[in-house]
This record gives C-alpha cells, structure tokens and sequence, in this order.
C-alpha cells in the first residue's frame, strides 16, 4: 500500500510517500513544494495544484492522508492552509483517492505515543522507524511522513480515540 502524506500550507506544502510493505514502512520521497510570497494566491494555488497533481500521477498512491486544518491564534494562517488543503482534496478526488484527515496531536500520539510531542521528536521518530540516514527536513516534510504513518498504523482508530477524548 502507498500513503501520500500531506502537511497543506500555501508558502510550503510538505508530502510524503510511504510504503507499506511485509518488511515494515519504506520512505518512497519526501519533499516540499514551495510556492512564492509576492505572487497572486490564485497563481500560487495552481503552481501548488500543478505540483501535487504531478506527484500523485507519478507515485499513484492509494490513498491521501492529510493533516486537518486547525484554528491556533492565526487566522491568517489558518485560511491559507485551508486553502492549500483544499487543493489537496481536489487533486485528491481527481485521482480517484480516499482522503483521511488526521488532527496534529492525532499524527503525534499515532506516531510517538504522546499527543503533545515536539517536532524534533517526531523528526527523530520517523527518521528511526523508517531507518533513515538522516532526520528528515524540511519539517514540513518531516510531518508528512508522520501523517503517512500515522495512517498506516491504523491512524483512523487514532483520530476516533481522540474525537472520543482518550488521546493525548
């Protein structure tokens, strides 16, 4: 099973392509796109539609996880990356993938057992369990393998405990 990994932004799109194989998890890539501050939105959510688009056709995943966009203090922020997100979901659709969203503190409990872990710590536990030479950067990049992992480990029933409010 292929999972692509998503972590939406609009200035950087982070994605993942993990693998699921009898042996464990293998890292097929990982990256960011990166789209330019100065442009038009509009323009910088086609570059980044164009982008993932080419990603999907060529890695032919069989299903999309994508982290939930999630209000913090920034709604500036927040509107961005669900706009990115919502790219995500269309190219998505186009290509005929189910889509499961997973909240941040639902990848990090899935993926380092604790809700609240930080991003170095998840960097160095995707770096461990995928048997990488090296922490994984950007850390967009980074959080899209662990929302690929998160999912290939049964990320759902994670996303229902903490919905129920079990997980932390």
């Amino acid at each position: 099973m292929f999972v692509i990994g998503v972590d939406p932004g609009l200035a950087v799109c982070g994605y993942a392509v993990v693998e699921k194989t009898t042996g464990g998890e293998r890292a097929v890539t990982a990256g960011v796109i990166r789209t330019q501050a100065g442009q038009p939105v509009a323009s910088r959510l086609a570059e980044l539609y164009q982008d993932l688009s080419a990603i999907v056709r060529e890695q032919a995943p069989d299903v999309m996880a994508i982290e939930q966009v999630f209000t913090n203090r920034n709604l500036v922020t927040a509107v961005s990356v669900g706009r990115a997100s919502g790219v995500a979901l269309l190219v998505a659709a186009q290509a005929d993938i189910p889509v499961h969203e997973y909240t941040p503190s639902a990848v990090k409990a899935a993926v380092a057992g604790y809700g609240k872990a930080t991003k170095d710590q998840i960097r160095y536990i995707v770096a461990s369990r995928l048997k990488l030479a090296v922490h994984p950067e950007p850390a967009d990049a980074a959080d899209a393998l662990a929302i690929a992992l998160c999912h290939l480990q049964g990320g759902v029933g994670m996303a229902h405990l903490e919905q129920a409010g079990t997980a932390q």
